[in-house]
């Protein structure tokens, strides 16, 4: 069988980082569409997220860490914008390599569990009226 129908073995890895803090793939996501984008908007918008729960999620990783992660600046006729920060960049490519490694790690069990499953659609019954 091959791993075609599949994606990544690794649903999603949260990392606690303390009792109020932790960083898992939404979060991240998130900081990689700001940087892509410039916009907090935008990259609410690119992740069907609400401009409101985009920013309240920047918000909240900007006061868990020593030092902010995205910056911004308002509108206007000259438009505003967002930025990762020098920090918000580190945070994204320890979080991207923390995913890499765990993927890596779990990769022969996963084959593994893989390899028992049932052809798709044995016992499928979704179809049966």
């Amino acid at each position: 069988m091959t791993g075609e129908r599949h994606g990544p073995a690794l649903g999603h890895l949260r990392i606690r980082l303390d009792s109020g803090t932790s960083l898992g793939p939404g979060k991240a996501n998130l900081l990689e569409a700001i940087g892509e984008t410039g916009s907090i908007a935008a990259a609410g918008r690119r992740m069907k997220m609400s401009y409101k729960r985009a920013w309240s999620l920047v918000e909240d990783l900007n006061a868990a860490f020593r030092e902010p992660l995205v910056a911004s600046s308002r509108g206007g006729s000259a438009g505003g914008g967002a930025a990762l920060t020098p920090t918000g960049e580190r945070v994204l490519v320890a979080y991207r390599a923390m995913q890499a490694s765990a993927e890596a790690a779990i990769a022969a069990e996963v084959a593994e569990l893989r390899g028992l499953l049932a052809e798709p659609g044995f016992g499928d019954m979704s179809d049966e009226k």
